[in-house]
């Protein structure tokens, strides 16, 4: 993740003074006034890769089944609206209710007897999350501009199966469960592109979960794990309006 981002700014950087030695600074460019209106609003579409830090238990070359566990992301997408307040010229401060569906899978190498076999774990999730977040732009050379971010939010996980009894089940029918509520900082860049009749940025953002998702029951998967945090990777294109 810090090698992406560090590439990103780079990249940013590179393209914002070649983007200065291009155009001519006083030459004005599309929706001249976008810097001075007081509210925005607009859509971003989103693809995600949604994973988790795992904390084992202690002591864990002692459990009796379990040898390791790991997890793997996978690929979603999210749906945002876009409401954003100008602050100062150069700082916004923005909120994106999103619905999210994210995907991520566990891994459990697992002993049974005489036998060794990986156990996957699927987890599905459909997440309304609520970012807020501080967004400081750079100056405008005519149609192009950069953004950092930084915030935080809350998650709620409509798919949670945190209820789900699990008593009884064997290990094939057994799920991990995940609990509902969770709450994230997260931080992010991005390029914005000023077209005739409307802004289009593209940005890049983590966002790491601050809460143990882990609803831990007396199952052998659950009994191996001692903390579920959520890191999301992700990458939108938005679309705003001005004038």
């Amino acid at each position: 993740m810090k090698t992406f981002f560090k590439y990103l700014f780079i990249a940013l950087l590179a393209l914002t003074s070649l983007t200065a030695v291009a155009q001519d600074p006083n030459e004005r460019g599309n929706l001249p006034n976008y810097y001075q209106q007081k509210l925005h609003f607009g859509c971003a579409l989103s693809v995600n890769r949604t994973n988790f830090f795992i904390d084992r238990v202690e002591h864990f070359e002692r459990l009796d089944s379990i040898r390791w566990v790991n997890s793997y992301p996978k690929s979603g997408f999210n749906l945002a609206i876009v409401s954003e307040i100008t602050l100062h010229k150069y700082v916004t401060f923005r909120f994106l209710p999103t619905l999210s569906f994210a995907e991520r899978s566990l891994d459990f190498f697992y002993v049974a007897g005489k036998d060794s076999i990986v156990k996957t774990k699927s987890i599905e999730s459909a997440f309304i999350n609520f970012p807020f977040d501080f967004k400081l732009r750079s100056k405008r050379v005519k149609n192009f501009g950069a953004y950092i971010l930084a915030g935080g939010g809350y998650s709620l996980d409509l798919s949670s199966k945190r209820k789900v009894d699990n008593t009884g089940l064997g290990v094939n029918d057994q799920i991990v469960k995940l609990k509902r509520d969770d709450f994230f900082y997260e931080g992010g860049a991005g390029a914005e592109f000023y077209l005739q009749y409307f802004k289009f940025a593209i940005e890049a953002k983590v966002s790491m979960g601050t809460l143990n998702m882990l609803q831990k029951d007396n199952t052998v998967f659950a009994n191996a794990i001692d903390k579920l945090k959520t890191k999301v990777l992700t990458i939108s294109i938005t679309f705003e309006g001005g004038i």
